[in-house]
């Protein structure tokens, strides 16, 4: 971001895997962040090394509820929105909270950036395009998206919260960058949130059986979590007329039962692997196509996959006493899935 300095950056979700990574990047760059996080799903440990930064002021609450006016500056130039729990474990385990986050947090957020003239970036999600049948996914792909399964009150508030999002850009109440991720990896990751990728390197660590979830033919797209901070930053900064929803993501798919193995092969595990009904809705293919990223940022992913998956299983190898995934839906299926 050009002229980082001295910017005022409110990072909603801000505890959060990804987020965390956000707050890192901005304050490298000169802002200072003003981390506005819940922690319902979040952990006060990704933030731990920020708080002695004299850029960096940390707010307890939820998006849902108007934040507390005390505690934010006077000006706010860049606002990003992070906010929601982004795997199935997560976001089902309350999904009107889910629903809402994305909805009423998604507004509070936008009427906030109003009042400042600050421009607004909506983190959105791969699952707007739902189980797809237009592959790789384009951003005019409308979807295939469930309105009343189970992943409903994720996939449907997202798309709630980009059709919000455009309404103000319309209606020039604010200026709106909004990207949609795909898979994302990385340290910080939590041990039992449910994504594919924790959940097989925590199996795989422990020395537990290795669930998959159908036969391990259906298709990911796993973007190093660096790379995709680097998107958020440059779409943010980004000062051409409205993009648009932008497609953040690692177009080399693979498959399920490939991650396994090369998890497996790096770790030198023995682990079993066993197979489990398909959750309802779970995507068979997932691979964006991040042609408008590349000619309007200028941005593509640039860690490789074994490279990004040495540092994410150094990270989890550091967290003390890595166990089974314990998140659990309410059938008690622990899916890989999708999530971004």
């Amino acid at each position: 971001m050009s002229a980082a300095k001295s910017r005022n950056v409110l990072v909603a979700g801000g505890a959060g895997f990804l987020g965390s990574h956000l707050c890192d990047a901005l304050i490298a760059e000169g802002a200072h962040v003003f981390c506005v996080d819940s922690l319902r799903t979040s952990s006060g440990a990704n933030l731990r090394h920020l708080r002695r930064s004299g850029r960096f002021t940390f707010i307890e609450a939820d998006i849902i509820d108007e934040l507390p006016a005390a505690a934010l500056p006077r000006r706010l130039d860049r606002v990003f929105n992070l906010a929601c729990p982004a795997s199935p474990p997560q976001y089902q385990a309350d999904p009107e909270h889910t629903m809402m986050t994305n909805v009423l947090g998604t507004r509070n957020l936008l009427r906030l950036a109003e009042r400042h003239n600050a421009r607004f970036l909506q983190a959105s999600t791969s699952e707007v395009y739902g189980d797809p049948e237009v592959h790789p996914q384009v951003e005019t792909y409308s979807g295939n998206v469930s309105c009343t399964g189970p992943r409903a009150c994720y996939d449907e508030g997202k798309r709630a919260a980009e059709a919000l999002c455009f309404d103000f850009d319309r209606a020039r109440r604010a200026e709106i960058r909004l990207v949609r991720i795909f898979n994302t990896y990385g340290p910080r990751m939590q041990p039992d949130d449910g994504r594919i990728v924790s959940n097989v390197i925590t199996q795989a660590l422990s020395g537990a059986d290795i669930t998959i979830y159908g036969d391990g033919s259906q298709t990911r797209s796993f973007c190093y979590v660096d790379d995709l901070v680097e998107g958020l930053v440059r779409l943010m900064a980004y000062e051409g007329p409205q993009p648009g929803p932008v497609n953040l993501g690692n177009p080399n798919e693979l498959t399920v039962r490939r991650l396994v193995e090369d998890v497996l092969a790096m770790t030198g595990g023995r682990s079993a692997v066993t197979y489990h009904p398909l959750p309802k809705d779970d995507p068979r293919r997932r691979k964006p196509d991040i042609s408008r990223a590349g000619a309007l940022l200028g941005w593509a992913p640039r860690t490789p996959l074994a490279e990004g998956l040495r540092a994410t299983l150094e990270w989890f190898r550091k967290v003390e006493e890595p166990a089974r995934p314990s998140v659990q839906l309410a059938n008690g299926a622990m899916p890989l899935s999708a999530a971004d």
